[in-house]
């Protein structure tokens, strides 16, 4: 999978542009009219509060483009810190405090060989979250 990765000052002019694009999109309905068995049916699909919370904290573990590039490392092998922050032309110390914050969010995982600790993929669930994403973007 081929990823590029722009500069946070052009990405944030392009998010604005779309933002302002999708502002002026959206139109009202002319009269207020609530249709209480679309709401009815509305608030008996909606998660539970604690759900909902919980995926917005998933999610905000992929608001991150280091820890998104830090997953697509992943993708290709379990690894260590130190191989990781090589190959991400990073310190140790940044992509530790990035580990731990997907760890938390249980997207990554470790197990200990040695005096290391390979980090990996959590489940299967990250890499389809990450491969609809991309198919998302380049639609």
């Amino acid at each position: 999978m081929n990823i590029q990765i722009k500069s946070k000052r052009s990405l944030g002019k392009k998010m604005e542009r779309k933002e302002k694009t999708i502002i002026q999109d959206i139109e009202c309905c002319e009269v207020e009219e609530v249709h209480e068995d679309k709401v009815r049916m509305i608030s008996d699909q909606m998660p539970p509060e604690d759900q909902l919370y919980d995926l917005a904290e998933l999610f905000k573990a992929f608001g991150d483009t280091t820890r998104i590039r830090i997953l697509f490392a992943l993708f290709e092998a379990d690894i260590c810190v130190c191989d990781l922050a090589a190959s991400l032309n990073m310190t140790q110390s940044a992509v530790s405090h990035q580990l731990r914050l997907l760890k938390q969010a249980r997207l990554v995982a470790g197990r200990r060989e040695g005096k290391q600790i390979i980090y990996y993929l959590a489940d299967d669930h990250v890499r389809t979250i990450i491969q609809k994403g991309m198919e998302h973007i380049q639609e």
